[in-house]
């Protein structure tokens, strides 16, 4: 896709602001390796590992960065923010870190385990029927009636900013990579990424994935306009969204160099990798880049893939039940294919 720069309105130096602000709150994740990963992957591989950050998940990062660059009078009145999970929890982190309240709008079948942790950190959850309700309109009218300020999920510039401070440690780390793949729900990481990746590394390829029954971004990227699809039913329930976010859109249209998609099968196979050989437990949303690097979407030549596992916020029952799905389908250590790809030693891996 032909790069649209003039949609860009945050650029490298909004990303270094955020890494300024976010320093000591947040996580310098690191780098996970394996060779066994390689050789399943065609290509040497780091993955970026935020199913370790603060709160499971790289959200904490733009939901901080928004809120701590909010007036000392908007952050007294509280703050309100809609989630599918991951970012209730960041956000009622950063509400504490703030000594602020926080409201978080989720749909009545999130994951329990999310749910119940953003209680947990101090947040007043309220449920809507996802499909049935709108959340952006019950987050706007709580908002009026209480004061709050709201912390958008991905449609914000401090936001998106945040979610670039993860290109900017994987760069800061090697600079063998020549390929990001990111994955992308409401669009906000993905374009954070992307403008993080384009300015410290211009020709370095962003590539964002979805799952097969939620991409929104790749039909909207293809129809060169934001449009809706019917809420998506897939096991990756951070990336349910039916239209991409409209400022990281813009930017996604303008910087991303591709979107594909990937099935729920080939997501619990990325889980039971990441498991098997970089001993990391990722949910099903922040499995989705690698599921794409070890099902061959990305192609690569030359260089090192980073891939961001953007989240590990799972009940281990779930991850449990997942992962003998995966064994049952075979492989070894429950990852299909692996018996056939192993013994091609990528380049730049001892």
């Amino acid at each position: 896709m032909s790069p649209q720069r003039n949609n860009v309105v945050i650029g490298i130096d909004d990303v270094r602001t955020a890494a300024t602000r976010l320093y000591g709150y947040v996580t310098d994740t690191p780098l996970l390796a394996s060779p066994a990963l390689d050789a399943l992957c065609g290509a040497p591989v780091l993955c970026k590992a935020e199913n370790l950050q603060r709160t499971g998940s790289f959200k904490v990062r733009g939901a901080l960065n928004h809120v701590l660059s909010l007036t000392r009078a908007e952050r007294a009145g509280g703050i309100i923010a809609a989630s599918s999970g991951n970012h209730a929890q960041a956000i009622a982190w950063a509400a504490r870190l703030a000594s602020t309240y926080a409201v978080v709008v989720v749909p009545a079948d999130a994951p329990h385990v999310k749910v119940q942790a953003a209680r947990e950190l101090g947040a007043e959850v309220y449920h809507y029927a996802r499909g049935g309700e709108d959340r952006d309109t019950i987050v706007a009218e709580l908002a009026r009636q209480r004061g709050l300020a709201i912390v958008p999920s991905a449609n914000s510039e401090r936001v998106i900013a945040g979610g670039g401070t993860v290109a900017a440690e994987i760069l800061a780390r090697s600079d063998e990579v020549s390929t990001l793949v990111v994955p992308v729900g409401g669009g906000g990481l993905a374009a954070g990424c992307a403008v993080a990746a384009k300015a410290l590394a211009p020709n370095l390829r962003v590539v964002g994935v979805e799952p097969e029954h939620g991409a929104d971004t790749a039909l909207s990227l293809r129809e060169g306009r934001r449009v809706s699809i019917p809420t998506p039913v897939t096991i990756a329930d951070g990336l349910t969204h039916s239209s991409p976010a409209p400022i990281p859109f813009a930017i996604n249209q303008a910087l991303l160099d591709q979107v594909v998609t990937v099935s729920d099968t080939e997501i619990v196979e990325a889980m039971a990798a990441a498991f098997t050989h970089l001993k990391a437990v990722v949910e099903p949303s922040g499995a989705c880049a690698l599921a794409a690097a070890i099902c061959g979407r990305i192609e690569i030549t030359s260089g090192t893939m980073g891939v961001v596992l953007s989240g590990g916020n799972i009940a281990w029952t779930t991850f449990r039940s997942l992962i003998d799905r995966a064994a049952a389908a075979g492989g070894d250590g429950g990852v299909p294919g692996l018996h056939a790809r192993v013994g091609q030693q990528p380049a730049g891996r001892p």
